[in-house]
């Protein structure tokens, strides 16, 4: 059995015991294994490609650096997206720091804004089949009403709606009761549906 499949077979936690171990290939594995969902994670959050892009390069190298320090009884992929929240969170604040500061320069940024397909569950609620312009505006509408929530809200519905963690996975990795993930829940879903009002299905039952 070649190295390359022995670390693919590894467990996440059996990954970073090699890394810890100075074996950066095994942390090569990592990446591959968590960098689409990060990214979309971040994107969702952001908006932004370029901007999800370099934070997805951000993070891993702030995981890197921080994983000799990682328990081995803890969840890596809570870690990970540990990591992934607290930096696109300080990134937005940084943002809106910086858009604040001008006027003339907020209107642009809001209307950079990149529509984007999310994973969100949207009703057919006529017969007929939606064509393609109709999907791009439905589209743009729901990335528009997400950027519009807070950052708690969207970071929950994010990684519940889009990236399919349940309440207990999300209070891991937020470090927050599961109380509080349905609570942020119930109030993101309220304030999406109160803006598209029949386009998003209530989740919270």
């Amino acid at each position: 059995m070649d190295d390359s499949h022995h670390l693919i077979e590894e467990s996440d936690e059996g990954l970073v015991a090699q890394v810890q171990a100075g074996d950066t290939e095994a942390f090569d594995e990592l990446i591959r294994r968590y960098k689409d969902k990060i990214y979309s994670t971040i994107y969702h959050m952001t908006s932004q490609r370029e901007d999800a892009y370099d934070l997805l390069q951000e993070v891993f190298l702030n995981a890197f650096k921080a994983i000799p320090r990682f328990r081995l009884d803890a969840k890596f992929s809570s870690w990970i997206y540990r990591i992934a929240v607290n930096t696109t969170i300080n990134h937005l604040k940084q943002r809106r720091r910086t858009t604040m500061m001008s006027l003339d320069r907020m209107e642009t940024e809001e209307g950079d804004f990149e529509a984007s397909l999310v994973a969100a569950d949207v009703q057919n609620t006529g017969n007929e089949t939606i064509g393609n312009s109709d999907i791009q505006e439905l589209q743009k509408k729901l990335n528009e009403a997400i950027q519009g929530l807070s950052e708690e809200h969207r970071t929950v519905v994010v990684m519940h709606d889009i990236q399919g963690m349940t309440h207990v996975q999300i209070a891991d990795v937020l470090k927050i009761p599961e109380g509080t993930v349905k609570t942020r829940l119930f109030h993101a879903h309220k304030n999406l549906k109160k803006k598209l009002g029949y386009l998003v299905k209530n989740q919270d039952q």
